[in-house]
């Protein structure tokens, strides 16, 4: 059931539904979700996201599904612009999770799941020390992910017991995605974020370009320009691909419009 946010528009861009939500108070919401335990999942959309969700059924159906969906990528907000003449706020976890972890302190409990494990135990320390929150438990993201395996069973067990009110899901997309999406109904109520590289800019391993870079829309070539073996698909051929399906949604807009 999604969490009662009302206020905000739910705008449907290239089959996903996201929520047009400030990043403030996105923060306000996911703090005050954890603070009552309650069950809240929250997810992000950027370009490549867009692109999987074109041929992913499940993945339009997890932002269905979702408590906050919000835009994560220049991209994605331009490409809602130019299809249903709408620009949502866009923001990413590392610059909303510090606000909700100082709203918590204590009361935070953090599990994090995904990530290189000497990177993970660094990003905890480091959130510990930053904010005065609790590690609930920490796995890393070397695991067989796949719905019903043993590696899935044991991990959901110890989210279970660990009992977390927030876990950062660090696994990448889609993966991380595809793991909430078979084991969400599963899981204890917490609030589960799908946090990408956050664990990266947690342990300081990665810095987050001046906020003047993103919104020129430019984060992207930084990033490619920090990872380059890691990131070039996504990129240089992820983002040719998307710009396709954003004409051929505006195509089918314009046929639906005259017919």
């Amino acid at each position: 059931m999604h969490a009662c946010l009302t206020p905000y528009d739910k705008l449907h861009v290239m089959g996903l539904r996201l929520m047009d939500i400030p990043r403030h108070e996105l923060a306000m919401h996911v703090a005050q979700a954890a603070c009552r335990r309650a069950r809240m999942l929250v997810v992000n959309a950027n370009a490549h996201c867009v692109v999987l969700a074109q041929r992913a059924p499940w993945l339009r159906d997890l932002f269905d599904r979702a408590d906050i969906a919000f835009c994560d990528g220049a991209g994605v907000q331009l490409a809602a612009l130019f299809l249903i003449g709408r620009r949502p706020h866009r923001t990413t976890p590392p610059e909303w999770i510090g606000h909700v972890l100082q709203e918590l302190g204590a009361d935070a409990s953090i599990f994090w799941l995904g990530g290189e494990q000497s990177v993970v135990e660094e990003a905890a320390r480091a959130f510990e020390a930053r904010y005065g929150v609790r590690t609930a438990g920490i796995r890393n993201g070397f695991f067989d992910a796949t719905a019903g395996s043993t590696d899935s069973e044991d991990i959901i067990r110890q989210i279970t017991a660990a009992g977390p009110n927030l876990m950062l899901v660090n696994m990448g997309m889609p993966r991380q995605e595809r793991w909430l999406h078979d084991n969400w109904d599963r899981l204890p109520p917490t609030v589960a974020i799908t946090a990408g590289a956050l664990v990266d800019h947690a342990a300081g391993r990665v810095r987050r370009p001046p906020r003047w870079v993103a919104n020129m829309g430019l984060e992207w070539l930084v990033r490619l320009s920090r990872e380059p073996k890691r990131l070039w698909r996504r990129y240089l051929i992820g983002l040719p691909i998307f710009g396709y399906h954003v004409l051929r949604w505006r195509l089918q807009l314009e046929r639906r419009s005259t017919s």
